[in-house]
């Protein structure tokens, strides 16, 4: 079958301009994994001291975008404390945007109250990032430490100096923040080689 010059140049024009292809299936879901947990939410609940920190996955080594320890006086009525909680919470969501967040996974409490305490604080924390949809996590703080440090019975301050090697931040981190940095670092590491025990959804 034959064309005219002018057909063919129709052609030309057709196949020289730039069009919008489709992203193949499994392209697609390879950007949407790659991108999935790039930015990570640590928090260590506790009603006097909340630790968060904020990692961006990168190469060498993941970039810290904040971290702090949410603290409230002794003097304080827990609900004051769990308002500042949700409220600070609530900025560093806004702030830095993380896609997912990983908490301290719960602990035997000897004592009630200490058990009812901390429950106040982490139901305060898992609503206000709940709220923003982020996709919440545990980790049991053994194994969180196992992952850090090693060694899963390892001290605060054990806990710490790794971090801080592994984020290569100026200084160390306080122990609370230290323990949320160490949540993420523990989730990317996780999310970074096969497993065959997927990590607990909250």
């Amino acid at each position: 079958m034959g064309i005219t010059p002018l057909q063919f140049k129709q052609m030309q024009e057709r196949l020289g301009s730039p069009r919008r292809t489709a992203m193949p299936v499994f392209e697609r879901t390879a950007l949407v994994s790659a991108n999935a947990h790039q930015v990570i939410l640590g928090v260590d609940p506790s009603l006097r001291g909340t630790g968060y920190g904020v990692i961006r996955l990168a190469k060498p080594c993941p970039e810290t975008l904040t971290h702090g320890v949410i603290s409230c006086p002794a003097g304080w009525e827990h609900s004051r404390c769990l308002v500042k909680i949700v409220q600070k919470l609530r900025e560093v969501l806004q702030q830095h945007h993380p896609v997912v967040c990983v908490v301290e996974g719960l602990f035997y409490a000897q004592n009630l109250q200490t058990a009812l305490v901390m429950g106040e604080a982490r139901g305060a924390a898992l609503a206000t990032i709940a709220e923003a949809g982020l996709a919440i996590y545990e980790l049991a703080p053994r194994k969180v430490k196992q992952a850090i440090v090693g060694y899963g019975a390892a001290q605060k301050l054990a806990v710490a100096k790794m971090v801080q090697r592994m984020l290569r931040l100026s200084e160390m981190p306080a122990p609370d923040a230290a323990d949320a940095l160490a949540l993420a670092l523990a989730h990317a590491q996780e999310q970074g080689r096969y497993s065959f025990q997927a990590a607990k959804r909250v």
